[in-house]
């Protein structure tokens, strides 16, 4: 989670695409033309299974000046012992 929090920050789009689950991987990001300004990543639960895991999680950030916060409850599968995100619910 924290990797591809520092990759949101960095523009790394090829990393998240490859730590995405193939099966709900999208094409592209986009991420050239995203001005969100990443300003801190809290994490707020952690439950690993042998390879299933949940995270839940706020990052803070700014768009146009304007600070807002994503919280996501996220799942993430362990293949061949590497870590992919599913997907997310948002969360209140």
């Amino acid at each position: 989670m924290r990797s591809r929090y520092s990759a949101y920050v960095l523009g790394l789009e090829d990393y998240l695409l490859n730590t995405w689950h193939p099966n709900t991987r999208p094409k592209h990001l986009n991420l050239a033309n995203d001005h969100t300004q990443w300003l801190r990543l809290e994490v707020k639960r952690f439950e690993p299974n042998d390879d299933q895991a949940i995270v839940e999680f706020i990052a803070t950030y700014k768009v146009n000046g304007k600070a807002e916060k994503l919280h996501e409850t996220s799942q993430f599968r362990k293949i061949a012992g590497r870590w992919f995100y599913i997907d997310g619910k948002f969360e209140e």
